[in-house]
């Protein structure tokens, strides 16, 4: 690393000077407690949110049939500030590229069980590391350019098994250390609350770090493989908190029934009613193409697998779909989802609709009729009407937990509203 002091000095120079540096706050990450205004607690209980409704019409209607909101990287805080100052000087020095931009990361989130019971939240997503020995993400390396220490002090990081982070070694503040722990929390909520709707919880698994991108970073963490050990262990952690029967959990299996493929199963409407499934969440692996063949191996249409797999329509796996470009997926989106298939789209990238309060993306997502419908702001940044942030927030229209989807549902449900 000797050779590259020069270039860590210029940039420490630009992370102290930086004239950003004033415009990123210096305060310490605020309690989730105070992230709730009076306001807010309002505004939701005046949603109806936990009225037990779920028999009737409106239970007859099919899983996929109706449109909710899902958080995007539902486990994500705030990274430290003083990385976040890092980082930018970084940027400013142009030595990272604009898809880099660290304000991308500087957002946070609700504790889980805020975000579904506060907030109406009917979808997560969980970026999960493979860490099959432990301890290869107790170290927060990048901590050692801002002169701190790399230890995290969290004894849970430690322990062999799947770690919840987004970027491992400068943004990696959770809501939960563990994919278990966050599993925990869920169930939780889910007994607490037998009569909600379906959770959709994505599982992405990561299998790239900085250290593995970038050779003169090699003294920084490097992910482990998904392979099909990993793929093993990822199921036995979903049971160890949801019984080895998966009771809670709505499978592939259930969906295929008896069917030859759980895709045929899906385009001939053979989803559960939200009256079957009601106090159930549902599993989709979303990472890169490799984690998803790795998942499906010698488990043809996902047959014994607790989670379900992002596929391609024409594929035997193919129930759910994630088009994420929800402008220029629109005609896409629109089409798969009168096929059968539940869609998952984003109506936001990093903090840039926050910022400039810009909501073409949003309305797309909304109108093209996704099921899931994944945001960063399912409520507005708390920072929202300061310098460079506005009231962006994405909910579904008329306010509620979920719609009815005007492309899946046929027309004598379309006017029913949905409750818990």
């Amino acid at each position: 690393m000797k050779q590259f002091l020069p270039l860590l000095i210029l940039v420490l120079i630009g992370y102290s000077f930086s004239k950003v540096k004033s415009q990123v706050s210096s305060v310490a990450r605020p309690k989730a407690s105070v992230l709730f205004s009076e306001e807010d607690k309002r505004r939701v209980a005046s949603q109806n949110f936990f009225e037990e409704q779920s028999e009737g019409p409106a239970g007859d209607l099919k899983i996929n049939q109706i449109q909710i909101i899902a958080s995007h990287n539902s486990y994500h805080l705030r990274t430290e500030p003083a990385i976040l100052r890092f980082l930018t000087g970084l940027y400013n020095l142009h030595l990272l590229s604009k898809d880099l931009n660290p304000k991308y990361i500087d957002y946070t989130n609700a504790p889980l069980t805020d975000q579904l019971e506060k907030y109406g939240v009917r979808g997560l997503e969980l970026d999960v590391w493979n860490d099959p020995t432990g301890g290869r993400f107790y170290k927060r390396k990048g901590r050692a350019l801002v002169f701190k220490s790399t230890a995290s002090k969290i004894e849970a990081l430690k322990q062999p098994g799947f770690k919840l982070l987004h970027i491992p070694d400068f943004d990696f503040i959770s809501t939960n250390p563990t994919l278990v722990d966050a599993l925990k929390e869920i169930k939780r909520w889910s007994d607490a609350h037998p009569n909600h709707l379906p959770v959709f919880i994505n599982i992405e698994t990561e299998v790239s770090t900085p250290g593995d991108e970038i050779k003169f970073l090699h003294s920084l963490t490097h992910a482990a493989p998904f392979d099909s050990l990993a793929a093993e262990s990822i199921d036995k952690e979903v049971k160890s908190v949801f019984g080895e029967k998966l009771e809670g959990v709505l499978t592939p299996d259930e969906v295929r029934g008896n069917y030859p493929t759980l895709e045929k199963a899906v385009l001939s409407g053979n989803w559960p009613t939200l009256k079957a499934a009601k106090g159930k969440v549902i599993f989709i692996i979303d990472g890169d193409g490799t984690s998803g063949e790795v998942y499906k191996a010698g488990h043809p249409s996902l047959k014994g697998r607790a989670m379900f797999v992002y596929s391609n329509p024409g594929t035997a796996e193919a129930a759910f779909v994630i088009l994420n470009e929800a402008k220029s997926d629109f005609a896409n989106i629109q089409k798969c989802v009168k096929e059968g298939y539940i869609i998952r789209t984003r109506s936001d990238d990093g903090t840039k609709q926050a910022r400039s309060g810009d909501s073409t993306t949003m309305h797309a997502a909304l109108s093209s009729w996704a099921q899931i419908v994944s945001t960063d702001y399912y409520r507005p940044d708390p920072r929202a009407g300061s310098k460079e942030w506005s009231n962006y927030c994405v909910q579904i229209p008329g306010g509620g937990l979920a719609r009815i989807d005007s492309i899946s549902a046929s027309g004598e449900l379309k006017d029913l509203k949905i409750k818990e």
